[in-house]
């Protein structure tokens, strides 16, 4: 009997430890948290969502992808396109940045200032309609800036499900302006916005802004300059354009888009001033020749190295279509007053329609600009507008109005159309750079108790954080 207890006794004591050595290998299990999926299979679960490539990049990976958009987000039965957008992926735990440039995306791994400045992801999105991320048979209908903005609208939705931190909209000169609309018709998605050279034109017929800029702009001397050799080249036009039909025939450029080789040549040379400034600085005035002693030789380098020959061709037309149309459509585009051309100038600033094919029909919707104007005077909230000041595009800015909160309009002094946060006057970039940090929710205590101590949070990176200004010889955004 006492063999039987015994035994009863010694079976109880060992069903007791192994439910609790079970209990603890539960518990333990369940203090263990599970191994998060590599970042790719994240981004790649997201339906419509599929990988181009993976580049490899130190501290970062870097994928160019595609996400699958409706044509026309308000009937998105009527079929889908493959949008091209890049991934720069530094941590989950990091905010993010959506840049645009408002035309193609590059797909070489780079960061856009406010990435550098929160130390953070970035997502950049082709535009669409920019080849490849064009719907067969496109409807040219479908291109306008709601729907661009919607296309960024779902794939922030898509994303924010993995990048749960804040986020931080940004994009230069056109990619500026994207942001700015994206924030208009999704202002809940973006917990800032930086736009860089973002132009304003809100009435399109009224241009003014402009010939008041070109009377001022750098000094008399430069000026004076860059008007002589413009002058010159409508007055060399037969020698010119015998140098440009060679030069077309060589590189196979052909002018049905425009018209003729002769409304190709005038484009370029009326582009020649407004180029300069916005690419060049005050100093570059030093390399334009003397127009009334250059050869026909050294005038045509000139144009040639600041406007482009190329750009009014068929060629050169052919990968911006979409930005002509927009501009034709809602965007409008300058035309400026040149009373030292004379009668030499036989079109003036050409319309954009000038630039689109025949076959593409356009039309002016005059109150889009204004919309958006007028929404960002009264609603801005945490937005941030820097402008170059010799940048011709910023003749017509955005404006903040009084019931605008916590948003800023900078310019830095002498910048062309490359000015950004870093070539601003020490006070304000002090204040730009603390803006994005405390927008981006990563900014430091010495920073949020004093401006002038936010700096950076990333390492520079001479490579990651090179600027690829291309340099767009067309008046152009």
């Amino acid at each position: 009997m006492r063999k039987t207890l015994g035994w009863l006794l010694s079976l109880v004591v060992l069903i007791g430890t192994m439910g609790a050595a079970g209990s603890t290998a539960q518990a333990a299990t369940a203090a263990e948290p599970a191994a998060a999926a590599d970042i790719k299979d994240q981004i790649l679960g997201i339906p419509g969502m599929s990988l181009i490539e993976e580049k490899p990049y130190p501290g970062y990976r870097f994928f160019v992808l595609n996400y699958e958009q409706p044509v026309d987000h308000r009937q998105p039965w009527k079929g889908t396109f493959k949008q091209r957008l890049t991934l720069l992926h530094k941590d989950v735990s990091r905010p993010s940045v959506f840049f645009t440039s408002g035309y193609n995306v590059n797909t070489s791994p780079r960061r856009s200032e406010p990435t550098t400045i929160i130390d953070g992801n970035q997502v950049s999105m082709e535009y669409r309609f920019f080849t490849p991320s064009r719907p067969d048979a496109a409807n040219w209908a479908n291109l306008d800036i709601w729907q661009a903005a919607s296309d960024q609208h779902r794939i922030f939705t898509a994303l924010k499900k993995i990048y749960k931190k804040n986020w931080l909209a940004t994009g230069g000169s056109k990619g500026g302006m994207t942001a700015t609309y994206y924030e208009r018709f999704y202002p809940r998605d973006m917990d800032g916005v930086v736009a860089y050279v973002a132009p304003n034109d809100v009435v399109n017929k009224e241009d003014s802004a402009y010939d008041r800029f070109f009377a001022k702009v750098g000094t008399k001397e430069c000026r004076d300059k860059l008007n002589a050799v413009q002058r010159e080249a409508l007055v060399r036009r037969e020698p010119l354009e015998a140098k440009y039909a060679v030069a077309a025939a060589e590189n196979g450029w052909t002018f049905t888009t425009v018209g003729n080789l002769d409304k190709a040549f005038e484009a370029v040379v009326l582009d020649y001033v407004w180029a300069f400034w916005q690419y060049s600085l005050l100093a570059d005035c030093a390399s334009i020749p003397a127009a009334a002693t250059a050869s026909d030789q050294e005038i045509w380098d000139s144009i040639d190295a600041i406007s482009g020959f190329s750009a009014y061709s068929d060629q050169g037309l052919e990968t911006y279509t979409p930005y002509y149309y927009q501009a034709g459509t809602q965007l409008g585009s300058p035309d400026i007053k040149q009373p030292h051309l004379g009668n030499l100038s036989r079109y003036g600033y050409q319309p954009p329609r000038n630039f689109v094919p025949r076959d593409i029909p356009m039309t002016f919707q005059p109150g889009a600009m204004a919309d958006i104007d007028k929404w960002v005077r009264d609603n801005a909230n945490q937005m941030l507008f820097v402008y170059g000041q010799n940048d011709p595009w910023g003749a017509e800015p955005f404006r903040i109005g009084y019931t605008a909160r916590d948003s800023h309009v900078m310019i830095a002094p002498g910048a062309n159309h490359g000015a950004n946060v870093a070539k601003l006057l020490d006070g304000e970039k002090a204040l730009a750079t603390a803006k994005i940090l405390q927008w981006a929710g990563v900014a430091p205590a010495a920073a949020l108790a004093d401006a002038g101590r936010a700096a950076p949070l990333a390492a520079p990176d001479a490579e990651l954080d090179r600027r690829d200004l291309e340099r767009e010889p067309q008046l152009r955004p």
